[in-house]
């Protein structure tokens, strides 16, 4: 059991955007702590329900982090712990929708911050992007000092804006937060999807005989970190007092080549149909990401224990447990 579950124990818990890969699994850990009760706060539009773990201590409250009414409904719970996860994802669908993502990503945790604050919370923790809040400037591995306002997509620019308010929430009215920048996320509960990220979407490919679409020339490197250690990072977050007010990197600090990956999921799948090149985004200027998890370390203890080749293992024998949840719920 992850050594700081037990400052949960008998505490009410938000979770906004709960639904999702990230969310779910969160919540199934904290349910190890026996909380007074886990509120999840999601409006389906990235998510489904069916992943929402089930238990008499899970609320499930459907509605956006937009609508005041719903807002007002969770924080009637009083909530001691906000794990703000509800987001506009990801990159491609900001710039094809990039209103919407303003409203979410922006508006959104505005409107959720003012209801913690107002609530008196103990913990707001944000979650952010690695993968976007440093630029094409910003030292390899990334550093938590080093974020870039030279950004490519809308998804980008919101996230970082998300920092910059729960930092204006922390530093006008002391509203403990931290903020969570998250690397290439993976794991079982991540649904494939038209926006969605390139291991459940493979996944699907390879599962289905197709050929795995690879843009770029696959070199390109990722920082892919298994849910799990995820969640581990975040319920440090919530507990260590010397986090406050402060970003942490939670990513595997190890890079892996796209084209690597591609080949171990068709490897897994016992896809026969290969991959194929197709152009490069003209947002996807990244060809390298990792993350330096130095910080992480020395101050909440983070340590990822998923070696990448068995988080894929794990990731597909969700798929294969879940087949037909995914195929109903996957919209390309």
């Amino acid at each position: 059991m992850n050594s700081y579950l037990t400052g949960y124990c008998g505490k009410n818990i938000l979770v906004t955007g709960g639904a999702g890969c990230i969310g779910s699994n969160l919540a199934r850990v904290l349910l190890k702590a026996e909380p007074a009760k886990i509120i999840i706060l999601d409006d389906l539009s990235a998510a489904y329900a069916w992943n929402i773990p089930q238990s008499p201590l899970v609320t499930f409250v459907q509605g956006s982090i937009l609508d005041d009414e719903m807002l007002k409904r969770v924080f009637k719970t009083k909530p001691e712990y906000v794990f703000h996860l509800a987001a506009h994802f990801a990159n491609q669908n900001s710039v094809d929708n990039p209103e919407k993502d303003l409203l979410v990503n922006g508006l959104g945790i505005l409107k959720v911050l003012q209801y913690a604050h107002i609530a008196g919370i103990k913990r707001f923790v944000y979650s952010s992007s690695g993968c976007g809040v440093y630029g094409l400037e910003s030292k390899m591995p990334f550093e938590e000092f080093d974020v870039s306002i030279s950004l490519h997509t809308p998804y980008q620019v919101t996230k970082l804006l998300g920092e910059l308010y729960t930092n204006y929430f922390h530093n006008l009215y002391n509203l403990p937060i931290v903020n969570a920048r998250f690397f290439n996320v993976f794991g079982p509960g991540e649904v494939p999807g038209r926006y969605r990220n390139v291991i459940p979407n493979f996944m699907y490919w390879a599962m289905a005989g197709q050929a795995l679409p690879i843009t770029g020339d696959g070199t390109e490197t990722r920082d892919w970190t298994y849910v799990d250690d995820i969640v581990n990072g975040l319920l440090a977050m919530g507990v260590v007092e010397k986090a406050i007010g402060q970003a942490f990197n939670l990513g595997s600090g190890v890079e892996h080549r796209v084209v690597d990956m591609a080949n171990l999921v068709n490897e897994i799948t016992g896809n026969k149909a290969g991959i194929k090149f197709t152009q490069r985004r003209d947002w996807d200027v990244k060809t390298r990401l990792l993350s330096s998890i130095e910080k992480s370390r020395n101050i909440l203890g983070y340590q990822p224990e998923m070696k990448f080749e068995d988080g894929v293992k794990e990731a597909y024998s969700w798929f294969v447990n879940n087949r037909e949840n995914i195929r109903r719920s996957a919209e390309f």
